[in-house]
């Protein structure tokens, strides 16, 4: 610590000095400790004291968007595995992807643009489940249809069906979750197949692996039914809505085994991780007779499968051949009251979205956030995070809401309230998900 600095010939400096011989040495002492604690940790204070989570978030944010896709060592190559130097982005004719390295592309507004949006046509892609099928099922409205992300200061490169098909030639890509990130995975084969002739693609579903391949390519596509990544009680791909919940401590190969020699891996967990504060762990196996179970704190659990994940990340996949993804939260919104709507209300009959730009759902735990910041700052796994909770959050217009199939009758006081079975959670195809992959594909290519 530097010493003070020379007394002032000024008066007013004087002054200021004959006040501090005045205090008392213990205040004085008292003083200096918390002005020493306060710069020390002054961010965490500025969170108490705040009540804000915006400076962690933001410090997570930048984190990820800036460093997060891998460390190597000094003298290696820095070139990522599918990344397009400045001259091979010549010579392949793309263009749209200069500068966006360097660009925070998950800071930025939505942009009304009924030229080039959707991507595609529900219609024109027969692989959307029926769940997503938003038109199918009566919607009335497609604005939710017809925005763009806009980063701030940059623009994301066009979506190429063509690069990103002979970049996954000879290729696995995978997606890893609960039936978010299956929704990501059919926007993905939706934004692909229309360029693949008929004879020449197939999908197929064996339990908990789903396959589209493009045969031509002898590339596969694939979504893993795995929505705590570890061995749960929730693993079975069709019969799944178990509400005491449950995951075996130390249990990711159990399905990790099935995504060994993937090339682009994309993970998603949280949803189904929110039942409560606490969290059941098995320290045993399911086939006890006698369940050996401890609770955990939600957040402390989340950890061990975050922490789980970067195990295997780092035992199987090679960071010069492959890349890892992990797509952040994404939001629900059951409650309008939130964004000033109706106390009682959710996203049904939501056709604009929310223009708060500081707007978080309390559906999204901070807390959560915070612990994948926290696990992937100290890890040197070289995984991209695909930040799309923020800009998602806006999107109260975009979710499936009531215009879905209903796998059981609706009774009739469901009928007379749809607020009451209205989906606030998934998302209508086309639509927001192929946002999603547009950023993935911007940091697959332009990282």
């Amino acid at each position: 610590m530097k010493p003070p600095p020379p007394p002032s010939s000024s008066s007013s400096g004087g002054g200021v000095l004959r006040k501090s011989r005045g205090l008392s040495p213990y205040l004085f002492i008292l003083l200096a400790f918390i002005l020493f604690v306060t710069i020390l940790y002054g961010e965490d204070f500025s969170c108490f004291f705040g009540g804000q989570f915006d400076s962690n978030y933001h410090q997570l944010h930048q984190t990820f968007s800036s460093s997060s896709t891998t460390t190597k060592k000094k003298g290696e190559n820095q070139k990522l595995a599918f990344a397009i130097t400045g001259e091979e982005e010549g010579d392949l004719k793309l263009g749209g992807g200069a500068g966006v390295g360097n660009c925070d592309v998950f800071s930025g507004r939505w942009v009304w643009d009924d030229v080039a949006r959707p991507l595609y046509e529900e219609s024109e892609c027969p692989y959307i489940q029926p769940q997503l099928t938003c038109q199918e099922h009566g919607r009335p409205d497609k604005d939710y249809q017809h925005w763009r992300w806009q980063p701030y200061d940059c623009s994301l490169p066009s979506f190429n069906a063509t690069l990103m098909l002979e970049s996954l030639r000879g290729k696995r890509m995978m997606f890893v979750g609960d039936s978010l990130n299956r929704g990501q995975y059919v926007s993905m084969i939706c934004l692909l197949h229309s360029i693949i002739p008929e004879n020449s693609k197939s999908m197929e579903t064996f339990g908990s692996l789903t396959v589209f391949t493009a045969k031509d390519y002898n590339a596969t596509i694939e979504f893993y039914w795995a929505p705590f990544l570890l061995e749960s009680n929730s693993d079975d791909a069709v019969v799944h809505r178990i509400a005491d919940r449950m995951v075996r401590k130390g249990s990711i190969n159990k399905h990790g085994k099935h995504w060994k020699g993937v090339d682009i891996m994309v993970f998603n967990t949280y949803l189904w991780w929110m039942t409560g504060l606490e969290f059941k762990i098995l320290q045993g196996s399911f086939e006890d007779e006698e369940k050996d179970v401890v609770k955990l704190p939600t957040e402390e659990a989340y950890r061990m499968a975050m922490k789980s994940m970067l195990r295997w990340v780092k035992k199987n996949m090679d960071p010069d051949k492959t890349r890892v993804f992990f797509t952040s939260m994404s939001p629900s919104h059951g409650k309008s009251i939130e964004w000033g709507g109706d106390e009682n209300g959710n996203c049904y009959n939501e056709t604009k979205m929310i223009d708060d730009l500081t707007y978080w759902g309390s559906d999204s735990r901070k807390s959560i956030m915070s612990v994948i910041g926290q696990v992937f700052g100290n890890s040197k796994v070289p995984i991209t995070f695909l930040n799309i909770t923020q800009l998602s959050s806006y999107r109260k217009d975009a979710h499936t809401s009531i215009y879905k199939k209903q796998w059981t009758p609706l009774t009739d006081e469901q009928l007379a309230n749809p607020v009451s079975y209205a989906d606030c959670v998934h998302w209508c195809l086309p639509g927001l998900q192929d946002t999603w992959n547009e950023l993935l594909y911007s940091k697959l290519f332009y990282p």
